[in-house]
């Protein structure tokens, strides 16, 4: 008997009995349309720029078993289910959200929710409602607010770090040797830093902070997991793709003139131009088959965020014309597993590097760094890397940093990256 194909047929069995229908949202409540407030504590969200998707109740998992390929079946079970959606855009219908493992093959679950919110960046918005054949949908327009009970946030916090700063370093240095006996090019490592509070955590207010202080980034909750990604792994709107990988790093010092140069620096650095053209390569060897037209400016650009800069290349591409025709072209989320994980996180070349974290890092990664995004029954569908994030379990989080190291590494600097990438989420989530 093969579990995994019937526990898949089973799915999809589940799925046709499913009905999901899709309205467009008036104008003035598209325009007041608040994510972040539709989504609450235990909803799901995925925005950048104030627009995505958010989204509470659970119509259908979908089960991603070890090692089978589940990915490239998401599309048949969420067009089993029965559609009336007029608008057909991308996030319309019914829509599978994930945060999916960071190590390839290992096994993970997607959701089909009750009830989909929508805001586009032309300012229109609408609403998909999933649930049993033959049942009620309930109203056309939900409630666009979750109900939020009122609780205080934590008042004190403990936090410990998976290892101390000399074992930090001391494995930078191991690391280092590896590279420089020719075993791998580069490896990203991560360690934990693990949060425990006097109370639980109130997610959605937690969700307010990364957006205050991350507008730029894409902000996500999924089941527990949550944080602000500077980096999109993959998009994809009918034919077009997107992807905008990010390696090297430098602080920010708050003074505009000194930022500048601090910039110039990053991008003038052999070290981390290097690291970044690693990633670049990656990029070109998996999408440029698939795509008619795939475009990597030469020149790596500046992401500038609250706390740190990156060097970022913003990649553009059609994939295919005759395998979009035939549906054939890759979705989302198939492009997310093809290309995670990335060199940005994972290494050079990326089986040597994966056995070198998994020698190395204190602890395992789960979702860190991993695919986090959404994807529609049409394929289109958004991915980042589950960067600048935190798993939160009642009143505990556990939140990860990590950085690339190449021959030249130094082992402080390494360690001064991950304190403030870990930055970035602590002041969201430690508020004393």
């Amino acid at each position: 008997m093969n579990k995994p194909r019937d526990e898949f047929a089973a799915t999809v069995d589940a799925a046709a009995q499913l009905q999901s229908v899709t309205r467009r949202l008036p104008d003035d409540l598209a325009r007041d349309l608040d994510l972040l407030a539709f989504c609450g504590d235990d909803g799901l969200l995925f925005m950048h720029d104030s627009v995505g998707l958010a989204a509470r109740g659970s119509a259908l998992t979908i089960p991603m078993p070890k090692g089978t390929g589940a990915v490239d079946h998401v599309e048949t079970v969420l067009r089993a289910v029965h559609t009336d959606d007029k608008l057909m855009r991308a996030g319309s219908g019914p829509v599978a959200f994930g945060a999916l493992p960071y190590l390839p093959g290992e096994p993970g679950t997607l959701a089909i929710p009750s009830v989909i919110v929508a805001k586009s960046s032309d300012g229109s918005a609408w609403c998909t409602r999933v649930m049993g054949r033959g049942s009620d949908l309930g109203p056309e327009i939900p409630e666009l607010r979750a109900p939020r009970a009122q609780r205080w946030s934590p008042h004190g916090f403990d936090l410990h770090s998976s290892v101390t700063h000399e074992q930090w370093c001391a494995t930078i240095a191991l690391a280092v040797e590896r590279i420089k006996a020719g075993e791998l090019e580069k490896v990203v490592l991560a360690r934990s830093v693990d949060v425990v509070a006097t109370d639980d955590f109130v997610v959605g207010d937690i969700l307010a902070r990364l957006h205050a202080l991350f507008p730029s980034c894409m902000v996500f909750s999924i089941e527990g997991f949550i944080g602000a990604s500077p980096e999109l792994l993959v998009s994809r709107k009918g034919s077009a793709i997107r992807a905008h990988p990010l390696a090297g790093t430098i602080a920010r010092s708050g003074d505009t003139e000194t930022d500048a140069k601090l910039a110039a620096n990053l991008l003038a650095s052999p070290k981390d131009r290097w690291e970044h053209s690693l990633v670049l390569g990656t990029f070109q060897d998996l999408l440029a088959p698939l795509c008619d037209e795939l475009d990597i400016p030469s020149m790596p650009s500046i992401v500038a965020l609250r706390n740190v800069s990156h060097l970022g290349t913003l990649i553009t591409g059609s994939l295919r014309a005759r395998d979009v025709a035939d549906g054939k072209a890759p979705s989302a989320l198939q492009l997310a597993g093809l290309l995670n994980p990335t060199a940005a996180v994972g290494g050079v070349p990326t089986g040597a590097a994966i056995a070198c974290q998994q020698a190395l890092e204190p602890e395992p990664r789960g979702t860190y760094a991993g695919p986090v995004g959404w994807v529609d029954a049409a394929g289109n569908g958004e991915w980042a890397v589950g960067l600048r994030s935190a798993r939160i379990k009642g009143n505990r989080a556990r939140m990860f940093a990590g950085g690339g190291i190449v021959a030249d590494s130094d082992p402080m600097s390494e360690l001064v990256e991950t304190q403030l990438k870990l930055q970035a989420l602590l002041a969201a989530v430690v508020r004393p």
